[in-house]
């Protein structure tokens, strides 16, 4: 399994530019907008406590088995079963990554436009003498428009497309070990800003002071579901990734280290939000409008909020970028390995298609809104097939793959190049992937098919 060979494959060049590409993958809008409005719907630090509970029991091992799978075969998500285990059904795994991705990126270049958009009504001073029921009515004309969500949309993937179509070293890995700085400076920023203004004690009380009174089951199943789409497992991303990753990496520590930042960033938008969110006085269980209806409330009420909103737009948009370059590669690198394209020609392909469906997207907002299956309009259908379907499904298989099929001696040596596992550790590791994380996925689908209720 050690000795495939990679070619002339590209790869990243740098430990911290595996660390910055792939936290950038799993830190994105699932962080800054998902993350919370989640916590708050479901009582913060609550939520919070068994979500980190999940992050270390699920999230982290099923990241590590997506790293093996990618660095082990040297191939796209899909291409990499099809190395690892030829002639076998297990090839189909890698297409639910494709897929998910594919449909993923969809709809997220979707809410990523809505975020540039909101850049420029920042800096054109747009939420100014507006009462919260013109800003909540801006954001419902936004988005119902069939022409600015379109153009900003089309924007975002022009400059998702731009950084993968130069490649690993000088795309991905270049603008990650820009962009992922530029964000922490900017939530440092916005942390300092929020917990300075008078009332924010509250806030940081909701966030880290638990009430499990306030924790239902389906908190703790959206507390797993989270823990599992924040770090982007099961779209692809992370075997796309951990096939570029070099021999001399280690692939424990890039996995822990990727965990910790995903998760001190969600903590941060959290202090970021809600201290400014409880000193004016917000419902913070205010759902997705949090940060588009919301917060815009919040930033023209406090002192510095011109300047606020911007940073706060930017980051949210910097970390959808760092998102959607890892989703697009997941579809870049299927398009050029398994049809032998070169990079330019796969990624205007992949941008196009996916922009065409974002598209369909977005205006299923407003002018396709009447159209519906099962009723969702194309925007939430797409979202629900790839949470409920491609990615739960595609984890399942990717843990009991790694767990079952490559077993402990062939996930030992691989991590044993650049690292090492202590045999406690190890066993650990391979009861997760074999038992918990399985079972633990199969009782979120089973729930969000209403075939098993708590």
């Amino acid at each position: 399994m050690s000795n495939l060979p990679s070619g002339n494959r590209d790869s990243f060049s740098s430990k911290f530019g595996v660390i910055a590409a792939a936290a950038g993958s799993a830190v994105g809008l699932g962080n800054i907008w998902k993350f919370p409005y989640i916590a708050g719907v479901y009582g913060g630090a609550a939520f919070l406590f068994v979500y980190l509970a999940f992050i270390l029991a699920i999230g982290l091992p099923v990241m590590l088995s997506e790293l093996i799978i990618g660095r082990s075969s040297r191939k796209n998500a899909f291409g990499a079963f099809k190395v690892l285990a030829p002639g076998t059904p297990w090839r189909y795994i890698g297409i639910l990554g494709v897929g998910a991705a594919f449909l993923i990126l969809s709809f997220y270049g979707v809410v990523a436009g809505w975020s540039i958009e909101y850049i420029v009504l920042s800096l054109k001073n747009g939420f100014s003498a507006k009462s919260p029921d013109e800003i909540g009515l801006l954001f419902t004309t936004l988005i119902e428009s069939p022409v600015k969500p379109v153009i900003f949309q089309l924007i975002f993937m022009v400059l998702s497309a731009g950084i993968v179509i130069v490649g690993i070293q000088k795309g991905i890995e270049k603008y990650t070990k820009i962009l992922m700085p530029l964000l922490v400076i900017i939530l440092v920023f916005l942390c300092v800003k929020s917990v300075s203004l008078e009332g924010a004690k509250a806030g940081l009380n909701f966030l880290f002071k638990p009430d499990f009174s306030k924790l239902t089951a389906d908190g703790i199943l959206s507390a797993l579901g989270h823990a599992f789409f924040t770090l982007s497992l099961g779209m692809g991303t992370l075997i796309t990734y951990g096939s570029y990753i070099q021999k001399d990496n280690n692939l424990v520590n890039t996995v822990i280290n990727v965990t910790v930042a995903d998760t001190v960033i969600a903590l941060m938008a959290g202090i970021a939000i809600f201290p400014a969110v409880f000193a004016f006085g917000i419902e913070p269980s205010q759902g997705p409008g949090l940060i588009f209806v919301t917060l815009p409330n919040v930033f023209h009420q406090m002192p510095g909020g011109y300047v606020f909103s911007i940073l706060f737009f930017v980051l949210l948009s910097v970390a959808a970028l760092t998102s959607s370059i890892s989703i697009l590669e997941v579809v870049v690198a299927y398009f050029k390995e398994e049809f032998n394209m070169g990079r330019k020609a796969s990624t205007i392909l992949a941008t196009v298609l996916i922009s065409i469906l974002g598209v369909l997207c977005s205006l299923s907002m407003g002018v396709l809104s009447p159209y519906t299956f099962m009723g969702l309009n194309i925007f939430d259908l797409m979202d629900w097939i790839s949470a409920n379907l491609f990615l739960p499904v595609g984890g399942m298989f990717i843990a009991l793959f790694v767990g079952w099929y490559l077993g402990r001696k062939k996930v030992k040596e691989e991590v044993a190049q650049g690292g090492t596992l202590s045999g406690a550790l190890l066993s650990i590791f391979m009861f997760l992937v074999k038992f918990i994380a399985p079972i633990a996925i199969a009782i979120v689908m089973l729930n969000n098919f209403g075939l098993l209720k708590f």
